[in-house]
């Protein structure tokens, strides 16, 4: 993590602190804008987990700073009670493989269990 006394990452920390389920991603979960983030929303709606969007395209200063924030160089990024679990080919992997539905389950989250291990 970030200076928190920076104001775009103490932003980004009222965000992730707001839902249990939060996903920094370009455009909303009702009209995704690129098809990294299409395709987190689509296995986070498949897996019937709610979530928050946070659409980085409305703010250049979180755009910009969610990537300083998390050290991680793309977007989406996927945040699971305030830990950061990746982008969307990490995702995408632990979803085919069952690991996303166990992992969200083990915090709590209530997600349709899916994969083939």
């Amino acid at each position: 993590m970030t200076d928190q006394s920076n104001p775009v990452f103490a932003e980004i920390q009222s965000h992730i602190d707001a839902e249990p389920v939060v996903l920094f991603m370009k455009g909303t979960a009702d009209r995704p804008m690129c098809g990294f983030s299409a395709k987190v929303v689509q296995v986070l709606n498949y897996m019937g987990v709610p979530f928050r969007d946070v659409n980085v395209l409305a703010d250049g200063g979180i755009r910009e700073g969610i990537k300083q924030y998390s050290n991680w160089p793309t977007i989406p990024q996927l945040y699971v009670k305030g830990e950061f679990v990746g982008g969307c080919d990490i995702v995408s992997e632990m979803f085919e493989t069952g690991e996303l539905s166990e992992y969200l389950n083990g915090q709590g989250i209530d997600a349709r269990q899916v994969g083939v291990r």
